[in-house]
């Protein structure tokens, strides 16, 4: 019993709220190195130029675990009943943080493994999972809490929105019009989820701005910010000779890794938050 006990003290005294924020903090800065250092391509038995496989298996671990990592944080906020956001908020992003996770394993299996492209795979399943979540979650951290925004601050999300729209719409006329429906289709959800996470980022970044949790939202804004950078690099850049591990692709690594920093912020913030309450009741 004593020993059970030393473990569980131990166990918490080593994954603090602080530790767990270096540990991401150090994560994101081997994923930008690794990135720099590696992600030029070298010249392939056909003579054609191409990323060794297995800095392509390292991008993918980067990512993979920055995301499990977020995933594990996200649903621990919602087993929490003292989780000032509300436990549903956290559910539905933690789910939508563990199907990124499946999704991107799905995509380095059948980039890396079945060396097919993977324009559409079983992986697809689990990315659409993910935005359809990622989007209610956010949705009801906004329902969570009334959205009071000054005119400027409306004015801000509706250049933000208005940029990300044009962008996203101008990349997406820039590449080949795919024959497979499916793809097409595929392509503009991922298009349009992008922008609306974006939006309600930054809705919810404005709304919490100053309040006791804005620490953990502006995480999870910069998480979105730096997952839309991502998305629509990787639909700028895609094509038939497209390979992963183009630089700015370690913002996949970076939004895993915010969204985890969020996640413990807004663990830390509730437990203080609940202990004061209590010390208040006791006096």
């Amino acid at each position: 019993m004593s020993t059970s006990y030393e473990n569980s003290y131990r166990f918490k005294s080593i994954f603090t709220t602080q530790n767990i924020i270096l540990l991401n903090i150090g994560w994101a800065v081997l994923a930008l190195l690794y990135f720099l250092l590696f992600s030029a391509k070298i010249p392939g038995a056909n003579g054609a130029e191409t990323r060794a496989e297995w800095y392509v298996i390292g991008t993918n671990i980067f990512e993979a675990l920055a995301y499990l990592s977020a995933s594990v944080l996200c649903l621990r906020n919602w087993r929490s009943p003292q989780i000032v956001s509300g436990r549903n908020v956290w559910l539905a992003i933690g789910i939508g943080m563990l199907s990124y996770f499946l999704g991107g394993l799905f995509f380095g299996y059948t980039e890396i493994v079945l060396k097919a492209e993977p324009d559409v795979s079983i992986g697809d399943v689990f990315f659409v999972v993910t935005y359809l979540f990622l989007g209610a979650g956010m949705v009801l951290a906004a329902a969570h809490r009334r959205i009071n925004l000054e005119k400027w601050q409306w004015l801000i999300v509706l250049a933000i929105g208005v940029f990300g729209s044009l962008l996203a719409w101008w990349i997406s006329t820039q590449q080949t019009k795919s024959s497979q429906p499916l793809v097409a289709i595929l392509n503009w959800f991922y298009v349009v989820s992008d922008v609306a996470i974006l939006i309600i980022a930054t809705t919810l970044l404005l709304a919490f701005w100053g309040g006791r949790v804005a620490q953990s939202w502006r995480m999870i804004a910069a998480a979105a910010f730096s997952l839309y950078i991502a998305d629509m690099w990787f639909k700028y850049a895609q094509g038939p000779s497209y390979q992963s591990g183009e630089i700015l692709e370690v913002f996949w690594v970076f939004s895993g890794v915010l969204f985890s920093m969020g996640a413990a912020l807004e663990y830390d913030t509730s437990l203080s938050r609940s202990r004061r309450e209590r010390g208040r009741k006791r006096a």
